[in-house]
């Protein structure tokens, strides 16, 4: 688990040291150790994915090569599920998988989590064992800094893992408007073999669009109700600033008046986010507050803090969850904005 660089944090560091969006507490570096594996995923290829070679460019700027189209994928759990509503099956995942009471972690989607195997469910757990006994010939996820660092792929141990041979892909996550990256993951499924032009992808995609302008003329009609982005934590509440995450740019760039945090603030943390103590989460003024539905967060029922019982848009019931580490796939960024979109439609001027 390795911490941000001293003069440029990134968010992998601010999230190993606990921070950014919600985790709270540092998420524990286990190593390959407690790392659960499942049944193994459906034996079946598909005719395209029998044909071959297979490349890839991806957000580093680097090639993946195989001689064929992988079927062997190892993916970060949220990558997995993006493909799942394409039709691609992986056969290992690592990253937020399987909650305490063994259900599908959110970042799951829709997958079926008993028909994966699992390398690592938190924080610096990827069994490397497992992997290579996957045979994978393919090992995808995002990035979420400029460097090219792999999510969820420990860096303590990123070398012993690309060692065992499979190209990997990074898809970023970084700094741009939602659009960007969930048109790199749509290409990358098509290059798995799937069926972009299929009815169920297009026409998600239209939804996403209209739900888009949906959510452009809901903020133009209420210019003045104002979005704060926020995540729970025991000690801290976190405020997100809307540069960087590429929800909230999107949003931003859809006109959406999101609560910004001053720089300064946000220095700390690399610009992700600023940390307040509950007894001054009221620094804000916000008419809808949008929260982190990661498992690594305490939910808004959960917060027993009289200061955030007391803000305007809580007592309003103005509150909503956020996707963080959107799924990238059309059906699952879909209900992101229509959810937004009817959240400002609704409110009630409180701040």
């Amino acid at each position: 688990m390795s911490h941000a660089r001293a003069t440029h944090p990134t968010r992998r560091g601010i999230l190993a040291a606990g921070g950014a969006l919600g985790l709270g507490a540092v998420l524990a570096a286990c190593g390959d150790e407690d790392a659960d594996s499942g049944g193994s995923s459906k034996g079946t290829e598909t005719a395209a994915a029998k044909s071959g070679p297979w490349t890839f460019k991806d957000d580093r700027g680097e090639t993946a090569k195989a001689d064929r189209i992988p079927t062997n994928i190892v993916a970060f759990v949220g990558v997995a599920a993006a493909l799942y509503d394409y039709g691609i099956d992986v056969k290992g995942v690592f990253g937020p998988t399987r909650t305490k009471d063994g259900k599908a972690d959110v970042q799951a989607g829709d997958l079926d989590i008993t028909k994966v195997t699992v390398l690592g469910n938190a924080w610096g757990q990827f069994n490397i064992e497992k992997y290579a006994a996957l045979a994978p010939d393919a090992l995808l996820t995002t990035m979420f800094d400029d460097a090219g660092t792999l999510w969820y792929v420990p860096e303590e141990s990123s070398e012993k893992i690309l060692a065992v041979g499979a190209p990997s892909v990074g898809i970023s996550v970084y700094d741009r408007q939602m659009t960007e990256p969930l048109q790199r993951m749509l290409e990358l499924a098509e290059s798995l073999g799937a069926d972009v032009k299929a009815e169920k992808v297009t026409t998600a995609k239209k939804r996403f669009e209209d739900a888009a302008a949906r959510l452009r003329a809901a903020a133009k009609a209420k210019p003045d109700i104002k979005v704060l982005a926020g995540s729970a934590a025991q000690d801290i509440f976190y405020v997100s600033g809307s540069n960087l995450s590429i929800d909230l740019e999107y949003f931003k760039a859809l006109g959406v008046n999101l609560v910004e945090p001053p720089a300064s603030t946000l220095k700390a943390s690399g610009g992700w986010f600023e940390n307040l103590s509950w007894e001054n989460a009221d620094k804000y003024d916000a008419d809808i507050i949008m929260m982190d539905n990661r498992s690594s967060a305490i939910q808004p029922d959960d917060i027993s803090e009289a200061t955030w019982k007391k803000l305007p848009a809580v007592k309003a019931g103005q509150v909503i969850a956020r996707d963080p580490e959107p799924i990238l796939s059309y059906d699952k960024c879909l209900p992101l904005l229509e959810n937004l979109a009817e959240a400002i439609e609704n409110a009630k001027k409180v701040s």
